[in-house]
Formats: structure tokens, sequence, C-alpha cells
């Protein structure tokens, strides 16, 4: 409840109402909150300050600021191999279990040093199977599509227990001049998967070398090209969800064995690790700190889904959705205090968030006081330097997330003001015109910094 001395008139600063009137955005459209991190000091400004709103990718704060305080900066996430069987001559006559745990970074490098950790036992052949254990989250089915109709952007991957890579490809495009073609590349290794070792050198410009190449990416075990690849362009990274999600994590460890010159007789599938099985070694994350740090910087969206599903794993010992959303309500209202934001992601990739800009600021101010504030704070992204505030115009020393989708662009953070001050600041904008309101935003920067 807001107090009669903390509540504000709600007269936006000129240069913010310049701004919304330049990008065709009506007032009625921003929510804005601007207070100081002391808690007992009166708000700077208030500007329809209990609407909820989508908040996009701002709700990132409720999900990583709820991790930071119940798990700990220093937890890390563990994914151990199991052996069952005997090893003789290089053969092993049984079954490999990998079991995930969420790893949010469980990426190529980690795949290639867990398989070279396995070969280090002796073994070279697998008379038998390489299960995977996916058993720690309980996930609905999941259509990439069904969020934008962009179901190879890396952004819609669903999360995973074991989340190989992202679920995505890394498609390199390295110019051959003397042979007039240039080399493809694909990581990591598909078992099953072909892709064209290269395509021919063309004219054109460089800044639309996609279209240029005429991708086919429809049928999940051939990638094809009918196209060229313009010889004004440097090497080229092109990132992709595959096509087949459920088959990734199945074909990347196939992939990886065999590249490395293992054998397997039987398949990658499927399975839970047998009762009493002891693990051989684990891959170890990052910490929960430097997960965030990425979570957030650069707003990754499936890395945040991960960290939602592993409250609810850690804190109740089931990772599902539903387990994950009620972990996070009754920590909102225990630490934080207040009504908890309505949301049924962990990422803010949704139609349905909805959280106040005086909610967030509540959040925010009580995170100021917490012993992970620093590894919070670090996560945010500086602008004009890097992460998604890279691009922002204003002259101010801010730590800022961001959060934008189709009619949603929202700032929330920390802004250092004159005289070692520092002020947060939440602002949200539902619009149709959403996508127009960066200079608001950073008039809105500006003016909390008094510049």
């Amino acid at each position: 409840m807001v107090s009669a001395a903390q509540a504000q008139p709600s007269t936006l600063p000129p240069s913010v109402e310049d701004a919304l009137q330049r990008a065709k955005l009506p007032r009625e459209a921003l929510s804005v909150v601007v207070l100081s991190v002391d808690a007992n000091a009166p708000n700077r400004l208030r500007h329809q300050a209990e609407v909820a709103r989508n908040p996009a990718s701002l709700m990132k704060l409720v999900t990583t600021s709820a991790a930071l305080d119940l798990l700990g900066p220093a937890f890390t996430w563990r994914t151990p191999v199991y052996v069952e069987g005997v090893i003789r001559d290089g053969v092993l006559q049984g079954q490999v279990y990998l079991q995930g745990s969420g790893d949010p970074k469980l990426g190529v490098e980690q795949l290639w040093l867990l398989m070279r950790r396995l070969q280090g036992l002796g073994i070279r052949q697998i008379q038998g199977d390489i299960v995977l254990d996916r058993s720690a989250f309980v996930l609905p089915p999941h259509d990439p599509a069904s969020f934008d109709g962009e179901p190879l952007r890396p952004y819609n991957a669903a999360p995973d227990a074991l989340l190989l890579g992202f679920k995505s490809v890394l498609i390199q495009f390295v110019p051959d001049v003397a042979h007039k073609v240039a080399r493809v590349h694909l990581e990591p290794p598909l078992a099953g998967v072909q892709v064209q070792a290269s395509v021919p050198l063309m004219g054109g410009d460089c800044s639309d070398y996609r279209s240029a190449l005429r991708a086919e990416f429809g049928n999940p075990l051939q990638i094809r090209f009918m196209g060229g690849f313009p010889s004004s362009c440097p090497d080229k990274l092109w990132p992709l969800a595959y096509a087949d999600p459920d088959k990734f994590a199945a074909r990347a460890v196939h992939g990886m064995w065999l590249q490395l010159g293992g054998q397997l007789s039987g398949q990658v599938r499927e399975g839970v690790v047998p009762s009493g099985l002891k693990p051989l070694f684990a891959s170890e994350s990052p910490t929960l700190g430097e997960v965030v740090r990425d979570i957030n910087k650069f707003s990754n969206n499936v890395m945040a889904e991960q960290v939602f599903l592993t409250l609810a794993a850690q804190q109740r010992g089931q990772g599902s959705p539903a387990v994950a959303k009620e972990v996070v309500q009754g920590w909102w209202r225990e630490r934080v205090g207040g009504e908890p934001p309505l949301m049924d992601k962990g990422s803010g990739l949704s139609r349905e968030s909805r959280i106040s800009a005086q909610s967030l600021a509540h959040l925010l101010q009580w995170a100021w006081r917490q012993g992970f504030m620093p590894e919070l704070m670090a996560s945010l992204p500086l602008t004009g330097v890097d992460g998604t505030m890279k691009r922002s115009k204003s002259s101010a020393s801010a730590h800022l997330k961001t959060g934008s989708l189709r009619d949603t662009m929202g700032i929330a953070g920390y802004v250092d003001g004159p005289n070692g001050q520092r002020f947060v600041l939440v602002a949200m904008v539902n619009h149709a015109n959403a996508n127009q309101a960066r200079p608001v935003m950073d008039a809105l920067i500006d003016w909390t910094a008094g510049k």
C-alpha cells in the first residue's frame, strides 16, 4: 500500500511527454515508478504505477531474484554419468547413462568433455545403449511455433532437464576463394543428419546472406542450401533451432561419440538411471551467479526457464511449470511481501504474464537490501555498453533489464543519480506502437539520473 506521503502527482517530465508524442504513444500506455533504493524515501515519480501490465522479459528479474535468494549465488547444476556393466578390452558390455538436472549451460564443449572422460575410462565401444535421463523436469508438450510462428528461432527452444546446446545448431560458412565455394560446418555433429560440404560463392551484398543461401530446413535429417554465399562476406555463423527438438539430444550425443572415434552397437534412447547405481563422474555448471548474468544481460529465455524449473525441482522435488509458479509466488509472499505477479513462465515469453510497475519497483528495492544484490546488479545490462542496453542513447550510468515483445517494451533496474545517489526505475509500455518507445525509455533514464 502506498502512503499519502509517497503518492506523487502523475505528472511526467516534459522530456518524456515529448518522447511519447514523437512515438505516437498515449500517456495511458505507460507505467512508471522512480524511487530511491532507500525504502523510507518518498517516490520521485509515479504514473499509472498500479496498472498490471505484460512485462515481457522484465519477468526474468522475478525468476532470477527468487533463485539467487532460495538457491544462493554459488549453486551449481551437476550432470552425472553412470556406467552399468563390465569393461573389457575397450568394450563396455552394458549401458551408459547421462542424467540431466537442468544445467542451463550444458553446451557442445561440455558434451565433448563428457565423452572424452568416458573414453578415459577405457571405453571405446559400447555393446549396449547410451541412455538419457531427463526425468528431473516434468514438462507438457511444446510447440516451438506456438508463440510467434518462428519454430527455428533459438529463443523458442523448450526447457529440458538435459538441455544440450539450447537444442540449436551453429552452421558456419567459411569462404574458400581459390575453389569458389564456402565450406559448410555444422556444430554439434548430429548423427543421421546430412549437410552439404560447401555452397558456391556468388556476387551480391553480404547484409542478406541468409536469403541468398535459400536454405531448406523442413527435413530434420537433411539441411540443404539451394542458393549461394556472397563472396563479399567474411566467415559467418548462423544459429538455428533444430527442426526436430525432441531428437536433438540423442543425435548430438550419438554424433559426438562417433566423431571422437567411439562405437555404439545399440542406440541413444531415453530412460531412467537404475536405483542404486553410482555415478562415475559429473559435469558441473558455472555458478548460478554466472548463469544469472547471461540470463539478464542477454535476455536468454530458455536459460530463464531452466532456472524457473530448477527452483521447483530443488524446493519441491518436481520440476514442473505449475510447481515452479507455486514456489515463486510463495517466495514472493514470504520474502518480498504483497500480492505476487501473475506468471506462467520464468522468462516472460508470454502473453499472459502481468505485474505492476509498483510491484516490480518494490522487488528491486527489496533486492537492494539482500546479500545477493551484487550478483543481481552485475547481471543487468549497462546503458550504452553491453547486453540488451548496448544501443541505448542515454548518457546516464545505469544497470537496467530490458523487456520487449510485440506491443510491449520495458526497462527496470538501478540508475546512478548525482552525489552518489541510486534510484530504482521501472517503466513499461503496452501498446501497438511499443516498438517505438526506446526514446521514451532513454528520456526516463536521463531524467532519473538528473541529466
